[in-house]
């Protein structure tokens, strides 16, 4: 099995993987989603090909900090299951494009995250966040940022810097008021409603008037209405 690049493990009742995993030289693509899996083996980073790996759907509480070693490493999935931090390795994944955390008890964003500057896609939808770190607006490389059904009840100045972003989604929080300088974020073409659509998704949140007329109106209208809050200020 040295030569195997893709394997798919999932759905399998699996409680645990062997350290033997440091066998598969080759592997590329790793899925063992939808397993029972408590802990992964140190030796996971001894996979310098890997660049795919799905955990999501598992018991994991934290990952061994020698994934950091997986160099090559361009997508991770760890949705749906109950980690509240990351290693500080993972600063070192410089390949990493797409990062779901989603669904675990996550209260602070890991600032290993805003280390990973190539990052275009990160999911942190359903957990516990109550705020969003200033650091994110080193994430310039972001087109879609989900971080609805949290606690966060202000957007912070830092996320109108990110100013490749198509897809904001902020849903299910405690937020009032939206930054003045939103209207930065030019690649947000429209007030979203589907969860799949790209825009800017904030209806579902206590926003005080006059922004939800606003809101409903549409981008331009809000966007407009932030530039005169800015230029007042």
């Amino acid at each position: 099995m040295k030569s195997i690049e893709k394997l798919n493990l999932s759905q399998n009742h699996l409680s645990k993987v062997p350290p033997a995993v440091a066998k598969l030289e080759q592997i590329v693509v790793l899925n063992l989603c939808g397993n029972r899996i408590v802990h992964l083996p140190r030796e996971i980073g001894l996979l310098r090909n890997l660049k795919v790996l799905f955990v999501n759907m598992n018991y994991l509480c934290e990952m061994p900090e020698e994934v950091g070693l997986c160099r090559k490493l361009e997508v991770l999935s760890l949705s749906h299951n109950f980690i509240t931090q990351l290693p500080s390795t993972y600063g070192d994944l410089s390949k990493l494009r797409k990062l779901n955390l989603s669904n675990n008890w996550i209260v602070n964003i890991p600032a290993c995250v805003f280390q990973i500057k190539t990052l275009d896609f990160l999911h942190l939808g359903s957990n516990k966040i109550e705020s969003i770190s200033d650091s994110i607006k080193y994430l310039e490389c972001l087109r879609i940022l989900i971080i609805d059904d949290n606690n966060i009840s202000v957007l912070p100045r830092a996320v109108c810097l990110l100013t490749s972003l198509e897809l904001l989604n902020v849903d299910y929080n405690n937020i009032q008021a939206l930054p003045s300088d939103l209207f930065l974020l030019t690649n947000l073409r429209r007030i979203a409603w589907n969860p799949l659509d790209k825009g800017l998704h904030v209806i579902n949140n206590p926003l005080v008037k006059p922004l939800t007329d606003y809101v409903d109106g549409g981008l331009d209208i809000l966007f407009s209405y932030l530039k005169d809050i800015k230029n007042l200020n």
